[in-house]
């Protein structure tokens, strides 16, 4: 028995293209999957601490196993909570935003970075609500206490990351695993989004989470 639970990435929804796509396999070999949406209404408000409170309250309560597959941002959000709880046995994480603000405020530039902590609030394009919404810098003060390097706890994971990944460079999941055993990375043939190789994925899911049924939707 486990449980399973998805987690979306950075802006994104439970309605994103990888979230719908793993949840009909699931539905399709009668396995539950719980998709919360991390949003939580409030996206201006949203940090890793209360995406790691919210999930952890999806947790059952009798000591079932967790299983916890996870999408970028979803992803570091993941290992963390695996490090932090127990009741997490397993982590699939695709293309986890493992050293997110170093790769994504270098983009912003340093004025905007600066314009952002001056004023609060920074217009960011949401994919989920396809349209940009306020992001309080709060996120940024609390993304910075989630290092990688607090995570050591040897829960069997698998990273599925894209070689042309233009987000978070695979070189991110090669550091992570290359000091972890237990960690497995799969290198695979996309980007940032993984749209081309779902069928990859779900194989991978399927083997590693040992799930029932056929694995072809």
């Amino acid at each position: 028995m486990n449980y399973f639970i998805y987690l979306h990435g950075f802006a994104s929804s439970p309605n994103s293209a990888k979230a719908r796509d793993i949840s009909d396999r699931f539905a399709q070999i009668q396995t539950k999957l719980k998709i919360p949406d991390l949003n939580a209404g409030d996206f201006s408000q949203l940090t890793i601490t209360r995406q790691i409170t919210q999930v952890v309250a999806e947790f059952p309560h009798n000591s079932v196993p967790v299983t916890l597959i996870a999408s970028s941002l979803g992803g570091l959000t993941a290992a963390h909570i695996g490090q932090k709880y127990s009741q997490v046995q397993r982590l699939v994480l695709l293309a986890p935003a493992f050293g997110f603000l170093s790769h994504w405020l270098p983009k912003l530039g340093d004025e905007q970075l600066q314009r952002w902590q001056k004023e609060k609030y920074l217009q960011v394009y949401h994919y989920g609500e396809g349209r940009e919404l306020p992001l309080s810098y709060d996120f940024v003060t609390d993304a910075t206490q989630y290092q990688e390097d607090l995570l050591q706890r040897p829960i069997p994971t698998v990273i599925l990351h894209g070689t042309k990944d233009e987000v978070i460079p695979i070189a991110a999941s090669r550091d992570f695993a290359q000091s972890r055993p237990w960690v497995n990375l799969v290198e695979l043939d996309s980007d940032h989004s993984l749209g081309n190789v779902m069928e990859e994925i779900w194989q991978a899911i399927h083997l590693f989470c040992q799930l029932p049924g056929s694995s072809k939707i």
